[in-house]
């Protein structure tokens, strides 16, 4: 994990592309970093992620404060601000817009565990039902509190925002949900739209994937590494 303020920047536009180059967001989406110890975090200006830069990063606080950096701020910031208000705990957050993820909330299918790297995702990925840019206060309120003590949360036509003890973990857990959400399309075209034949993993099985491969084990490292890497060296738009 990042020791140093420098690291952490760095972690924070590695994040950006990471979203922007697996293809879960293009010219729009988000990663954040709360600064250790504050009510403040790292997020870059309003730019495509895959164009994140960490000599170029806004500090903003959860009151919505931009307190340094020069450009304009993502307008959705406020999904960032008001989940670091109510969850101390959380120090990393992303929000993209992953097209199998919204699929699945416009088909009205709720996420199911189905392969290990949904373990994380065994208490359940909540929906936010509200149509529209999240674009005050208010409404990264009622994002927060759709999200509950969770690591995700579907946004209904919009994409997703996960939320972790770390940036780096926010982020890899962004990936395993389209990843399983993509998994379970496939599986519902495949059994001709049946839910019913879809064989999602029991609580236990959830649990003990979660425990071996999930974004907050050591086995995270690994893909925070494998994403890293690609993502530093891809071309945007490759």
């Amino acid at each position: 994990m990042a020791d140093t303020e420098k690291e952490l920047r760095h972690d924070v536009a590695l994040a950006n592309r990471i979203i922007e180059r697996f293809k879960l967001s293009t010219g729009f989406g988000h990663v954040s970093a709360r600064i250790p110890g504050t009510n403040t975090f790292y997020i870059p200006t309003r730019r495509s992620p895959g164009l994140a830069d960490e000599n170029d990063l806004l500090v903003i606080d959860t009151d919505g404060n931009v307190l340094s950096g020069t450009g304009t701020p993502n307008s959705e910031f406020w999904i960032h601000a008001r989940i670091y208000a109510a969850r101390p705990e959380v120090n990393g957050v992303v929000h993209a817009h992953p097209l199998a993820c919204v699929s699945l909330t416009q088909i009205g299918e709720p996420h199911r565990v189905v392969h290990h790297m949904g373990g994380v995702f065994v208490d359940g990925v909540p929906e936010y039902e509200r149509i529209g840019l999240i674009r005050s206060s208010k409404l990264g309120d009622d994002v927060a509190k759709s999200l509950g003590k969770g690591v995700a949360v579907m946004m209904r036509g919009h994409g997703i925002t996960t939320a972790f003890t770390n940036v780096r973990a926010a982020t890899i857990a962004a990936v395993f949900l389209e990843e399983s959400a993509d998994l379970q399309v496939r599986m519902l075209a495949a059994a001709g739209g049946n839910a019913a034949k879809i064989r999602a993993f029991t609580r236990e099985e959830a649990e003990l994937a979660r425990d071996q491969t999930g974004p907050g084990v050591t086995a995270a490292g690994r893909a925070w590494e494998y994403y890293a890497t690609v993502a530093a060296h891809k071309p945007l738009g490759g």
